[in-house]
């Protein structure tokens, strides 16, 4: 059975899609399914190729109508997963870099000699920012279920995204506090064994690979089919 309509259907329609590929290609591939099902049964009633083929393309509907609600299922997906990571990586990021800073710095008060009040304020403000971020990541995640079926999926996904940028940028101004905090006391301060150069650089690795993944759920969210 030629397939020559509905190749440019599913390839049209994939181009206007953006998203997880895995869930993009699962979706073009129920939708050639759907339209060679459909092609089958025209045939069935006597219609020729092309005319099945054109036949089934009009009734699955406008491509630029059908990408419009996949897009939305997409961002909604996309934006789930990337709430999913903020909510188990922060902790567990931060979790290890404290271990770590324990074994090879010791306390914050201890560190390199004792310090102001004030330096002890910001480390804990900072220590807190993984937690809050991954706790507003993980609430997000649960009322956006529980909202699903009222809302519309866009906005939805819209929200996923901003909330996800904004648990980010929470965590990225803890750490540019510390490091700030830590220059004005004592720039010598900054110079780490090369155990914790490695885990701060992995943990600066790791918000930028979140942003990232942040930053393409918005792009998710906000495109034009």
């Amino acid at each position: 059975m030629g397939t020559g309509l509905i190749d440019d259907y599913v390839t049209d329609l994939g181009s206007r899609l953006q998203g997880s590929r895995r869930q993009v290609r699962d979706l073009l591939t129920e939708t050639r399914d759907s339209l060679s099902d459909a092609v089958e049964a025209h045939l069935d009633r006597g219609l020729d190729e092309e005319a099945a083929q054109r036949k089934a393309v009009e009734e699955f509907g406008p491509v630029r109508e059908i990408a419009g609600e996949y897009q939305a299922e997409l961002a909604v997906a996309y934006g789930a997963r990337t709430l999913a990571l903020l909510a188990v990586v922060l902790p567990v990021m931060h979790a290890l870099w404290e271990m770590g800073r324990m074994y090879f710095i010791g306390p914050w008060q201890d560190f390199g000699g004792p310090v102001p009040s004030w330096y002890m304020w910001v480390a804990k403000a900072n220590d807190m920012t993984s937690g809050v971020s991954a706790g507003i990541a993980l609430v997000a995640l649960v009322l956006g279920r529980v909202l699903a079926r009222r809302f519309d999926a866009q906005l939805l996904a819209r929200l996923a995204a901003s909330v996800a940028l904004l648990s980010l940028l929470v965590v990225v101004l803890g750490n540019v506090a510390i490091l700030g905090a830590t220059w004005g006391l004592d720039p010598q301060r900054l110079v780490q064994s090369f155990p914790m150069s490695v885990a701060s650089f992995a943990t600066w690795a790791v918000i930028v690979r979140l942003g990232l993944l942040a930053r393409r759920c918005l792009s998710c969210a906000t495109i034009v089919v």
